[in-house]
């Protein structure tokens, strides 16, 4: 009993934040237009 009340406890919660950052929004700011371009580095 005590494990179901703790799920429904973490669950509330978990709801409540993305209903929080739902209702703040996505913050501002742009994507970089160039792409991230990783490479492997040789092996002597």
């Amino acid at each position: 009993m005590r494990a179901l009340i703790a799920s429904a406890i973490g669950l509330a919660a978990a709801l409540v934040l993305v209903f929080t950052m739902t209702a703040i929004g996505a913050p501002a700011g742009e994507t970089s237009p160039k792409p991230v371009l990783t490479t492997v580095p040789s092996h002597p």
